[in-house]
């Protein structure tokens, strides 16, 4: 009997990118995959996302992973690259590259190439992690005009820390402070993440970045990818292993954290934070088994959760499916119940969970 099992939905996934395509039309897109593509599965994503012009991972490894696994689309690393011997491998896999300081770009201007890598120079606005001060843009921009290891084309960008809060104004002051930084470059301009897209139609331009977005999530504040017309890529599901009946003033799981106040039932589903479910999802986080809503009980276990399952009457029987989160529980929901994000969650799931693709 499979157990933990993340069904990954790839007709979801291409929706998605065709409903992100229609919120920017004239915007071209570079799908984000970094960190396992959120973690439903690097390669076998950039495979079915088609209509993508270019993917964004994180780190050098996840790219080489996209080319040994043959992509050929365009990649860009998103921190960018940290060792002089970093450049070579850059340009033997097409890879092109973010400029975020004065490092990198020693770095790419003392390097021996055959031919030129593209950049994206980025262009800290506001977030104050990564990226160049606006009054560093028009020195390193003819820097890399200068130099010959650098293509003619120099890719101008920065990244939104607020833009789920449509409430918030720095965004929109981001956006304009960019656009006014940036009106004498005739240069490609990227500004928009998942929630730049979804809620700063200013901000699209000539390349947005999708990410949460593209697997059916909100990156929203309050809100589930439903709402703005998502599908759910990832259904984290399980099955219930045993059934358990306790008495009321029993208590349930470890440092009894439960106590029931009345006689009930209890299944025992094979799943937990060694399969990537969250420790801290507070008692009474829901799950669905057919078709209806119970609460879990007591603490996460490694491997185990407690769900209150009433009386029952033989309704839930052992070997039954469990939805942790997908279609019929948005991850948002569980993400709240556990005082985190949804990325964290969909990041945190674990070599044990099983991955199964369906179109």
């Amino acid at each position: 009997m499979r157990l933990a099992t993340a069904e990954i939905d790839l007709s979801a996934l291409s929706y998605n990118l065709k409903r992100t395509k229609a919120l920017a039309p004239n915007s071209k897109v570079m799908a984000v995959l970094k960190a396992n593509a959120y973690g439903h599965g690097l390669v076998t994503i950039a495979q079915h996302l088609h209509e993508a012009d270019a993917f964004a991972v994180a780190r050098i490894d996840e790219a080489l992973a996209l080319r040994a696994g043959g992509v050929t689309k365009p990649i860009v690393l998103l921190e960018g690259f940290f060792n002089q011997s970093d450049v070579s491998i850059l340009l033997a896999n097409n890879f092109q590259t973010i400029i975020h300081d004065e490092n990198q770009l020693v770095m790419l201007e003392q390097a021996q190439l055959d031919s030129p890598i593209a950049t994206w120079l980025k262009v800290d606005t506001g977030m104050h992690r990564l990226g160049i001060a606006p009054a560093q843009l028009n020195a390193f921009y003819q820097r890399l005009k200068k130099t010959e290891n650098a293509k003619p084309a120099v890719y101008l960008m920065t990244h939104f820390p607020c833009a789920d809060d449509v409430k918030n104004d720095r965004t929109a002051q981001q956006i304009r402070e960019f656009k006014q930084l940036t009106l004498n470059y005739n240069e490609p301009l990227c500004l928009a993440n998942s929630a730049g897209i979804l809620g700063w139609r200013d901000s699209h331009c000539d390349w947005i970045r999708p990410g949460l977005m593209i697997y059916g999530v909100s990156p929203m504040l309050h809100c589930i990818g439903r709402d703005h017309g998502l599908k759910a890529v990832m259904r984290l599901t399980t099955k219930v292993i045993a059934i358990r009946s306790i008495l009321s003033g029993e208590y349930v799981g470890y440092g009894g954290r439960w106590q029931s106040e009345k006689n009930t039932q209890l299944a025992i589903v094979a799943m937990g934070y060694g399969d990537g479910y969250p420790r801290h999802a507070k008692h009474g986080t829901p799950v669905v088994i057919k078709g209806e809503r119970y609460g879990i009980v007591g603490s996460v276990s490694m491997d185990m959760i407690t769900v209150d399952i009433g009386g029952n009457d033989g309704m839930i029987q052992v070997g039954d499916e469990v939805e942790m989160w997908g279609r019929a529980l948005p991850v948002e929901e569980v993400a709240a119940c556990a005082d985190t994000i949804p990325y964290e969650l969909l990041c945190n799931i674990t070599p044990r969970v099983s991955y199964e693709y369906i179109k």
